[in-house]
């Protein structure tokens, strides 16, 4: 993919980029070193003014941030100031919790035959970031407010369709105060990838995409010995129980569905409903999904703007028509509309079978799967009949099905009578094919952490460590 801005509505190049040279890119990761020797020497306090003075950036500069996201790749304008004001106020959760996140945990000394016995979480140094493009902000921040603030530099390998957002990042926090080379963003390509990751002043590295660079990246880092973080997207079930409230259900549903046009991990995809409440369910959330905007994201009576790219709208209406060919039944939408941009309908799509792409599959863009189980136990099973485990969300009043859909669910969040989405406040990762580790929270933090066991004796030779040797 060239590295340029296109925008989606339209289909027009505004700006191109040609790829950093083989001593640009040196230069890149030699600068991330050295500003990791300073930073990691500055203290907490004075990371978190930095920081701090990023979200006022953010702040102030919304609306044009926005605007420019939203010709990058589509997302409504309203979506897209939303995601630049919550990145402001990930950078001041980080600011205003990190000392607490990154002080030393004392252990019990005396057990250890120790004076003192603590765990110290120190930073490890240039972290690569391959992020994708449809959160082109949030994304980002959720690995660079947290690791900055541990001390950490890190070198941004962004979506070559996103690549003035990119640069707006590294501007950002330069302008906020963080050392040069503190965060970097690198002009290149996927096939750089390699090269950047078996340096060995990257210590490690964090990719948000599909299942196949998640594979790429983890094979690189397993040869180089180095520490991944992987979340690479979901399929992830939203199941509606006989008790659940219908009209409240089917309203978040639309809404969980076709947020940032239908390109989410988190987004729910597979509508799993009890064959008590199908019908209903299934006329309410069709009208629903049939009542909203499709246009310009620019306008703010749009509801779903364009998929970012043309092969990604030609993907999601393939897989409506394996569907439709293979007997299912379109309840709305499910049509490529004629004309410019890459738009698609808000898609409602019935009676899937296991033959259907759709019945295991991803679909990155406002469509919906329904299906029908008749109990908890086929709800369970259909839940969790995918490769993928990263959100999911469960709809019911009885409190014990609330209890057993927290167990059962095989995913990185349940979420109960809500929709599915982020917080600084708690971890954020998944299970099976949707990849390892965790972002956000104290959690996210100490993922490019080393732990570090810190034991400290008398200096006595009967009062050593030795006694417990491994």
């Amino acid at each position: 993919m060239r590295i340029a801005t296109t925008n989606p509505a339209t289909g027009e190049v505004l700006k191109s980029y040609e790829p950093m040279s083989t001593e640009q890119l040196e230069a890149a990761i030699e600068r991330a070193d050295l500003a990791f020797r300073d930073l990691h020497r500055t203290t907490v306090a004075q990371r978190g003014r930095w920081l701090g003075a990023a979200a006022d950036l953010l702040d102030a500069e919304r609306d044009d941030t926005a605007r420019l996201m939203t010709t990058e790749m589509g997302k409504t304008y309203a979506a897209a100031q939303a995601e630049v004001t919550k990145c402001a106020s990930a950078c001041r959760f980080y600011a205003a919790h990190a000392e607490r996140m990154l002080a030393d945990e004392p252990a019990d000394a005396r057990a250890v035959n120790a004076t003192r016995a603590f765990v110290r979480y120190q930073p490890i140094g240039p972290v690569l970031a391959v992020m994708p493009w449809n959160f082109p902000l949030w994304q980002v921040m959720r690995f660079a407010a947290p690791a900055l603030m541990a001390g950490n530099t890190g070198l941004l390998k962004h979506a070559s369709n996103v690549p003035q957002t990119a640069l707006y990042l590294e501007d950002l926090f330069r302008r906020a105060g963080f050392v040069e080379g503190a965060f970097t963003t690198l002009l290149v390509g996927s096939d750089a990838v390699d090269r950047i990751l078996s340096d060995p002043r990257v210590r490690a590295a964090t990719l948000t995409g599909s299942e196949r660079a998640g594979r790429s990246i983890a094979q690189i880092a397993g040869r180089e010995l180095k520490k991944t973080v992987l979340e690479l997207g979901g399929s992830d079930p939203f199941v509606v129980m006989p008790s659940a409230d219908l009209d409240r259900a089917a309203e978040v549903a639309t809404t969980a569905r076709c947020q940032n046009n239908g390109q989410s991990c988190i987004a729910a995809k597979r509508f799993i409903v009890h064959t008590d409440v199908f019908d209903a369910f299934a006329e309410k959330f069709a009208a629903n999904m049939a009542a909203l905007r499709v246009g310009d994201p620019m306008d703010a009576g749009t509801d779903v703007g364009p998929l970012a790219s043309s092969g990604g709208r030609d993907e999601v209406h393939a897989q409506v028509r394996d569907a439709v060919d293979h007997g299912a039944t379109v309840l709305c939408g499910g049509e490529k509309p004629a004309g410019d941009g890459w738009f698609y309908p808000p898609t409602v799509v019935t009676d899937l079978t296991p033959q259907m792409r759709m019945w295991t599959e991803e679909v990155f863009g406002p469509v919906a799967g329904l299906y029908r189980v008749s109990s908890y136990a086929e709800a369970i099973e259909v839940a969790n009949g995918t490769a993928f485990g990263l959100g999911s969300n469960a709809w019911t009043t009885d409190p014990d099905e609330q209890e057993r859909f927290a167990t059962d669910l095989d995913a990185g969040s349940v979420f109960v009578n809500g929709m599915t989405t982020s917080f600084p406040e708690l971890p954020f990762g998944g299970v099976k094919n949707s990849g390892y580790g965790r972002e956000l929270s104290a959690l996210g933090m100490r993922e490019f952490c080393n732990t570090k066991t810190v034991w400290v004796g008398r200096g006595e030779a009967s009062a050593g460590a030795g006694a417990h040797a491994e």
